[in-house]
């Protein structure tokens, strides 16, 4: 038995444009994942108003770097339909680059057809420089 939402349409989405997170929800459309819904987050992250980008295909952030490995791990898990998390190199609207730790979660309906799909994006740039900056001292080094 389902029962009535707790809180409004209008509270839940003040809630999600509150995140520091890109949230946005996206429907297929064959070969595509169109953008039906941005949060503010979302423009905050990427530079990019919703009116630019509402009915596109989210791969637009990749720009021309589409030779990353977790590309080819996020098509495999949207073409079985399940979640997945992957960190991507990813291009603001100012072409600035940023590490983007996507998480993409399939939705359902009743009869548990895939209707939609939602994405969770994350500046994780200054972890990863980190992470960077820290394996070139240990090979500077002679580290393990």
């Amino acid at each position: 038995m389902k029962r009535a939402p707790l809180i409004s349409p209008e509270l839940l989405e003040r809630i999600v444009d509150a995140s520091e997170d890109g949230i946005v929800v996206a429907e297929q459309e064959g070969d595509e994942n169109i953008l039906i819904y941005v949060n503010q987050g979302f423009e905050r992250l990427t530079g990019y108003s919703t009116d630019e980008i509402l009915y596109q295909d989210c791969r637009f952030l990749q720009g021309d770097d589409r030779d990353q490995p977790a590309l080819a791990t996020i098509r495999k898990a949207l073409s079985e339909g399940r979640p997945c998390r992957e960190i991507l190199r990813n291009y603001r609207k100012d072409g600035t680059m940023f590490w983007n730790e996507l998480s993409i979660t399939p939705v359902f309906d009743a009869d548990d057809n895939l209707t939609y799909y939602i994405g969770v994006q994350k500046d994780v740039t200054e972890r990863i420089e980190a992470q960077m900056e820290l394996e070139r001292l240990k090979a500077e080094h002679g580290l393990p």
